[in-house]
């Protein structure tokens, strides 16, 4: 395998894709890499989300120019161009070779899958190469656009033995999280919070939902949703309300309740399973996570704490932003030839950085009222008057706040907890997580281990709980994030400062955005934040900056970011890919069709008559068979038309 830089890419199909706004991935992402002999090095990693303002990116490029235009840009951060890279993997519009992927190696196995898998199993090879490590990839549902057939398996688990591993099929828990996502209309993270925030609960048959529903291939598209109704008939005949919360509130409260308590049973099945057949020692062993269920902080721990496994190994972007990291590792050790390489991943500040500070300061003078260097005092002094903004350095990837572009508070009084969820328009019962001194962990936490990415949840002490009532949740588990000096210097020396001042070694951390936009990545943005929500200070870059005249802002909606590549289609722009791609003109209700597909595509070419007329006749066989299919799927596209042409907290997928 030559030497050289690597570019893993985790789009959408471009063209009649954007044109008819037809997605098959979401979380989209981009990762560069260099390999220098046997060393293995992961540069940066961009997640689009934060530089389009969608959150949860899944707007495809407009053409293959838009695409490539925009990985010069980025790579352009680099002093790098695409001429520079040695392969180009992920998305078939810019890959340079189909030999890099897992896809053919499993026949019975999910590829997107696989590269979860992976993206946990070699976050340190000499880990992989050395020692035994179980792992699961559990999430959703796979995307089609490498594999264009449906595999028998949807999920992944592997058991890697000193470098040799056994892959074999599991059950995921995320396909009925994502059912009640659907029914309930909140992402999963809220639901997961609600279940905890009330004292509401119910009884379902939880035996019954197991024996009778599986969660392993292709019927976990539509067998959960009937699961959850059966959840909820059951839950709504017992339930006993929480006087705090909603009829409503409470309904959802006791069904995620239930929802939690399948789920973490469906995981132990997987460990057992796995423990029994391939005759492993626990206490001996790794446990690596990723998929987007490994976010359920409680089931991590739960597996730690019952099967007493070493040490959990996961990525902090363990979601599909964590994609093109599994499919270059898979594909680094695959073109490798399956030997040993060296690899540790480096950081979770693998985002861009902004030294914008002095240009954007200058731009909103009126509102700057003094900006000095960081000193500890005051720093503490304004954690004490009220949350304060932290932008520092490279941002972090994945989903949650790690300490780079983070809003943090006081925990020792519940008023910070109001606070940041005013800030950001979240529901008042929603938890706030604490960033705490690793070695501090244990004497605030029960069982405390390292946590550098805020994928467990642990429980408070008994003496400690009053003591930290921001960020403690009703059952006063915590999710927390375990912070040493070298993971980040600035952070830790304000923590320890805090400590100093208090007694109290952690601070609140919730991510910087408003809802419905992602995390801040730029400085502008974190003012117009700060200004809009008239926080006083904020620190940038190592500078306090104190913020005035917050009534004559006249902002009030997020800095825009690149919302107009990703919006609008130019008339031009979709006259030529309709004639180029589309020449005899299929409606787009067939174009609709056809597009979710995989096999109509790969067997029918549209750009000859035969081809059109093909597609023509049969998807008028599918309009026969349902003859509901034409309008849902009109109805449908003139959602996802309304979708794709906005950006912000009312269009989030």
């Amino acid at each position: 395998m030559k030497d050289g830089y690597y570019l893993s890419v985790y789009v959408n199909p471009t063209g009649l894709q954007r044109v008819l706004n037809v997605t098959y991935r979401h979380d989209a992402n981009i990762s560069l890499w260099r390999k220098q002999k046997d060393e293995v090095t992961l540069i940066a990693l961009w997640e689009v989300e934060r530089i389009s303002g969608q959150k949860q990116h899944r707007t495809p490029f407009l053409d293959e120019a838009h695409l490539r235009s925009f990985l010069e840009e980025r790579l352009a951060e680099y002093g790098l161009t695409l001429d520079d890279m040695t392969e180009v993997w992920g998305t078939p519009d810019v890959h340079t070779s189909t030999d890099y992927h897992l896809g053919d190696d499993y026949p019975q196995l999910s590829y997107h899958a696989l590269s979860h898998l992976y993206s946990a199993l070699l976050l340190d090879t000499e880990k992989y190469f050395s020692g035994t490590t179980l792992g699961f990839a559990v999430d959703r549902g796979p995307d089609f656009v490498i594999e264009r057939v449906i595999k028998d398996k949807w999920f992944v688990g592997g058991l890697v033995r000193d470098g040799d591993v056994t892959l074999f099929p599991v059950e995921s828990p995320a396909p009925l999280y994502g059912a009640a996502k659907d029914r309930f209309k909140q992402r999963e993270g809220t639901l997961m919070a609600l279940a905890t925030a009330t004292k509401a609960h119910g009884k379902c048959d939880r035996e019954a939902v197991l024996s009778d529903f599986v969660f392993d291939d292709i019927t976990s598209m539509t067998t959960p949703a009937t699961a959850l109704t059966d959840i909820v008939a059951q839950v709504t005949e017992t339930l006993v309300i929480d006087p705090e919360f909603t009829q409503t509130e409470s309904l959802v409260s006791a069904v995620m309740k239930e929802v939690q308590a399948i789920s973490v049973r469906i995981m132990e099945r997987n460990v057992e399973r796995a423990l029994e057949q391939h005759h492993v020692d626990p206490t001996t062993t790794r446990l690596a996570m990723a998929g987007g269920y490994a976010l359920n902080c409680p089931t991590n721990s739960h597996l730690m704490a019952k099967y007493r496994f070493t040490e959990l190994m996961a990525p902090p972007c363990v979601g599909d932003s964590g994609q093109t990291m599994g499919i270059a590792l898979s594909a680094f050790l695959k073109k490798n030839g399956g030997k040993k390489f060296s690899f540790r991943f480096p950081t979770a500040y693998l985002g861009p950085g902004d030294n914008t500070l002095d240009e954007v300061l200058h731009d909103h003078e009126q509102f700057v009222a003094s900006v000095s260097a960081y000193d500890d005092a005051t720093a503490v002094a304004d954690l004490h008057e009220g949350p304060i903004v932290w932008f520092n350095g490279r941002s972090e990837i994945g989903p949650r706040a790690l300490g780079n572009r983070s809003l943090l508070a006081d925990p020792t009084t519940y008023t910070s907890k109001e606070r940041l969820n005013q800030h950001k328009q979240r529901e008042w019962w929603r938890p706030v997580a604490p960033v705490v001194l690793e070695e501090h962990a244990p004497e605030w936490f029960e069982d405390a281990r390292p946590s550098p990415y805020m994928l467990e949840t642990f429980t408070i002490r008994g003496d400690r709980r009053t003591q930290i009532p921001a960020v403690a949740h009703l059952d006063y588990s915590a999710r927390i994030q375990t912070l040493t000096q070298d993971q980040n210097p600035a952070l830790h020396r304000l923590i320890r400062a805090f400590h100093s001042a208090t007694g109290v070694p952690m601070l609140c951390n919730t991510s910087l955005n408003d809802k419905g936009e992602p995390i801040i990545e730029k400085i502008v943005e974190a003012v117009n934040f700060c200004l809009r929500k008239s926080i006083k200070i904020a620190y940038i870059n190592g500078m306090r900056v104190e913020f005035t005249n917050f009534e004559v802002y006249p902002e009030r909606e997020p800095h825009p970011r690149a919302h107009e590549q990703f919006t609008a289609v130019p008339k031009e722009a979709d006259t030529r890919i309709r004639a180029t791609l589309n020449p005899h003109q299929l409606p787009d209700v067939y174009l609709y069709r056809y597009l979710h597909n995989n096999l109509m595509m790969d067997a029918i070419d549209i750009k000859t008559p035969e081809g059109a007329q093909a597609v023509i006749e049969a998807v008028d066989s599918q309009f026969a068979a349902d003859p509901t299919l034409r309008a849902y799927s009109e109805n449908r596209m003139q959602e996802r038309k309304e979708k794709f042409s906005s950006i912000g907290a009312k269009y989030v997928f």
